[in-house]
């Protein structure tokens, strides 16, 4: 490996001789024997899982079963937003009984603009693998081009299953072309993509902390209808009590029973949509005209300004379309399109409808205030609040989920510092409790709810993030269609031009009362995005440190050769973020305790933009010469939804595949010079569709990784007589003698009897600070924010699991 990333993992393999089949074509021809070059790339084992997900072809009962399952994680917060829409929409009174019809049309279109075309129908088939969100829009746009800060891309992470899914951006298209250079070679461009990320996950974060207050203290108003001597306070104290009892209980993993709350949402969908139904035929009938978009054009000339504001709570009625995207995972595209058609729109639609045709024939503030609790007949006013307060908890869940879901995200992405963050099901990965991420958000949100009692305030706080959570999605959403998807480059301008317009208006509209509420999330996404900027900017300059300050080879060499250095028994697994070659923390290990372990592996954890990394092709080796002092490098690859394991089942896996790579590489490397000959099937693997093809005439190319297949252990060979002559046979035209064999096969024992003297972790503990002639604003981001963080943050060692008396720190500081 060079100091400047990860060699070409490409070899050639030229096949000799004629191609299969006599002359006159009668019986199958012995396959051509191949000139395998010497291997010279991280080996990579290629056994590939099965594409998983439910993504595919799927059945009808499948389709329809998913698609109950999502109504309980994903349509709750929907569910819940006619509770207070029109009431914060027309707080200062209606003038005119059209007003409402004009509001209504608006909500009609909004929602299906926004929540059905551009997030059901089209953002859902820009997801990452089944996961959604604005993290997993830059996840896919990082694999398509090298927008990541951090110099670790390595071409071997191209060839992971399901790495590239939507296929490579076709060279005939010249917009794709061209985007993917600017990504890769443009440094603003980098930036910008990256702080738009930050920028979008901090709001979406925001926006958490913001739901459970809005939907929790909107239901236990409903109360006051039927207890009118309930005071403010106490129903501020009741909303505080619930969402406590409700953050309490997240360290049991809520979400195990998520498919649970699906009979409850369809409960209340249901319910409230009868209402809506009920409302529509005993108050106004021709509330229906609000389909027609002209009440809408009315609406914005009668109202002028004052409805050009209004638009901030009109949108309410769509928060909540940001987790449906984020927290798509579990789901299938078709049964998320399919429930959300014929359960989600319809009743959500009844229920703003029925609604409208109880405020035109109530216009008094009395009954605007609290219009969802008013419009319901009293005989089900307890089973709908019942309901209503179960819905909101739930939709409240999703959205602490996401949270918790985008931290662990940052975390992969080194942009923010090291929280605690467990995996609560062993069934499903991304179920996931933070208990700092939890205190968090019910601090903050008991705090709100204290500070200002009523929904208003916390309302305008809300209208923000999801407004500019919409526009990012769409910027972000055109760069994948340009970037990834091969669509016409009109529908990327219709796209584009409908929805930025529309959603900018929205936008607009919210910043007007920037003083009354939105300041609010900013300041809360400030602060986030300087954690995360200050996290990421020195890890990045750490990174490049130690990456121009690698081990040459020679220095190495002559570092495991010096006469002084005691080798003592057992493996030391020494950790460090480098993929690249060797890091300057180990001359300086060996400088000041002149002894290491028998076997040596450094080992890079890394996080590749994919949720899931199968087992099977997370371990890159490569051997450190000299060969006889037992030195490897290792890079783990995990996806960003991938759980580290504990140390011990770690170090098992590790240690298998390590044996596998002694065998194969010595293998397909007899010899120092001579290429080692094999018979393989003249077949061509294609990396990126994995579909074979038959080779050109003359020779076929392919992957070394595509070979380097676990085959049967030595061990087998020698420990079954019968036909053992026969299975050598296969090996005689590698020209691989029997004492080779067991050479591997000893060198195989030496590191599972090194395994058995026992296991050191060996954790490179850098500190950094400025250079001494730094600027004023880079010392305080290294030197004081930096420093502050990383020691109110988790230590390395517990998030890797890694026994205390095991642990070897060795500390070093660098100046960057």
């Amino acid at each position: 490996m060079t100091q400047a990333g990860a060699r070409d993992s490409r070899l050639e393999i030229v096949s000799h001789g004629q191609r299969g089949g006599s002359a006159g074509g009668s019986g199958d021809a012995e396959a051509p024997p191949l000139d395998v070059l010497r291997q010279d790339s991280l080996y990579r084992d290629a056994t590939r899982p099965a594409h998983g997900g439910h993504h595919g072809q799927e059945s009808w009962l499948r389709t329809m079963r998913l698609g109950f399952q999502c109504v309980g994680i994903l349509y709750a917060d929907l569910g819940t937003s006619p509770i207070y829409v029109y009431s914060n929409t027309f707080k200062k009174g209606i003038n005119h009984p059209d007003d409402v019809l004009g509001v209504l049309s608006l909500i009609i279109y909004s929602f299906v603009l926004f929540t059905m075309v551009k997030i059901v129908f089209i953002a859902l088939y820009a997801n990452d693998d089944g996961d959604g969100g604005t993290f997993a829009l830059y996840s896919l746009l990082s694999r398509y081009a090298k927008v990541g800060m951090i110099p670790n891309h390595q071409a071997e992470d191209e060839l992971v299953t399901r790495y590239n899914d939507h296929g490579k951006p076709s060279a005939t298209l010249r917009r794709a072309q061209w985007m993917k250079n600017l990504l890769d070679t443009s440094k603003p461009a980098k930036i910008t993509l990256f702080f738009l990320t930050i920028f979008a996950t901090s709001l979406a974060i925001s926006d958490c902390v913001l739901n459970t207050p809005i939907s929790v203290l909107s239901a236990v108003n409903g109360l006051k209808l039927r207890a009118p001597h309930l005071t403010t306070d106490e129903v501020v104290w009741i909303t505080v009590g619930i969402m406590v009892v409700f953050f309490a209980v997240q360290r049991f993993g809520t979400d195990k029973i998520g498919y649970t709350f699906a009979p409850l949402v369809m409960l209340w969908l249901l319910l409230i949509s009868g209402i809506g139904i009920y409302d529509l035929f005993k108050y106004d009938v021709g509330t229906l005209k609000a389909f027609n978009p002209k009440y809408i054009i009315d609406y914005f000339r009668r109202t002028k300004k004052k409805g050009w504001v209004s638009l901030g709570e009109i949108l309410l009625c769509f928060t909540g379309t940001e987790a449906l995207f984020a927290d798509l995972g579990y789901f299938s595209i078709r049964s998320i399109q399919l429930s959300s058609s014929f359960v989600l729109l319809p009743s959500v639609l009844l229920t703003y409808i029925g609604q409208a045709a109880y405020l035109r024939k109530h216009t008094e503030m009395q009954f605007i205030q609290n219009a969802f609790f008013n419009s319901i007949p009293k005989p089900l006013f307890w089973p709908t609040f019942i309901l209503a307060l179960t819905a909101s908890v739930i939709g409240s869940q999703a959205m602490v989920s996401c949270a918790v879901a985008t931290m662990s995200h940052l975390q992969t992405l080194n942009c923010f510092p090291r929280i605690k963050i467990l995996h609560t099901s062993k069934q499903y990965s991304g179920q996931l409790y933070s208990p700092e991420v939890s205190f968090f958000l019910c601090l903050a949100a008991c705090v709100l709810t204290l500070s200002f009692r009523t929904t208003g305030f916390i309302v305008k706080a809300h209208e923000i993030c999801v407004a500019l959570v919409m526009v990012i999605t769409t910027v972000l959403m055109t760069v994948v269609m340009l970037l990834v998807w091969k669509v016409n480059i009109w529908w990327i301008v219709v796209f584009f031009v409908v929805f930025m317009s529309t959603e900018t208006i929205y936008l607009s509209a919210v910043l007007y009362k920037f003083t009354h509420g939105p300041y609010m999330p900013l300041a809360m996404s400030a602060v986030l995005m300087v954690i995360m900027c200050v996290w990421h900017y020195v890890h990045v300059k750490r990174y490049k440190y130690e990456l121009e300050h690698t081990v040459s080879r020679d220095k190495v060499r002559e570092l495991l050769e010096r006469r002084d250095l005691k080798r003592v028994p057992g493996v030391g697994l020494f950790y460090t973020e480098l993929v690249q070659g060797i890091p300057p923390i180990f001359p300086h290990l060996i400088e000041k305790i002149p002894t290491i372990h028998s076997v040596i592996v450094f080992i890079s954890v890394k996080h590749l933009p994919i949720p899931h990394v199968d087992v099977s092709e997370r371990f890159l080796f490569r051997q450190v010469e000299p060969k006889e002092r037992m030195v490897f490098r290792c890079v783990a690859r995990y996806g960003y939804r991938d759980a580290l394991e504990m140390a011990d089942d770690f170090v098992a896996t590790l240690v298998e595949y390590l044996q596998y790579y002694i065998r194969d590489l010595n293998l397909y490397s007899a010899g120092d010079d001579q290429p080692l000959k094999m018979s393989y099937p003249s077949i061509r693997i294609d990396s990126f569709s994995w579909d074979r093809r038959p080779p050109s005439a003359g020779h076929g190319t392919i992957y070394a990784e595509e070979m380097l297949t676990p085959i049967q252990s030595f061990s087998e060979l020698t420990m079954h007589p019968v036909g053992m002559s026969s299975r050598l046979a296969q090996f005689q035209t590698a020209k691989m003698s029997l004492e080779e064999m067991l050479k591997i096969e000893e060198d195989q024992k030496l590191i599972q009897r090194e395994v058995d003297n026992g296991v050191v972790y060996i954790l490179g503990e850098s500190e950094v600070v400025a250079k001494p002639h730094s600027n004023l604003l880079k010392k305080i981001v290294v030197n004081y924010m930096f420093r502050f963080l990383r020691k109110n943050s988790r230590k390395g060692e517990k998030m890797l699991s890694i026994p205390r008396g095991k642990l070897l720190k060795v500390g070093i500081t660098y100046e960057i």
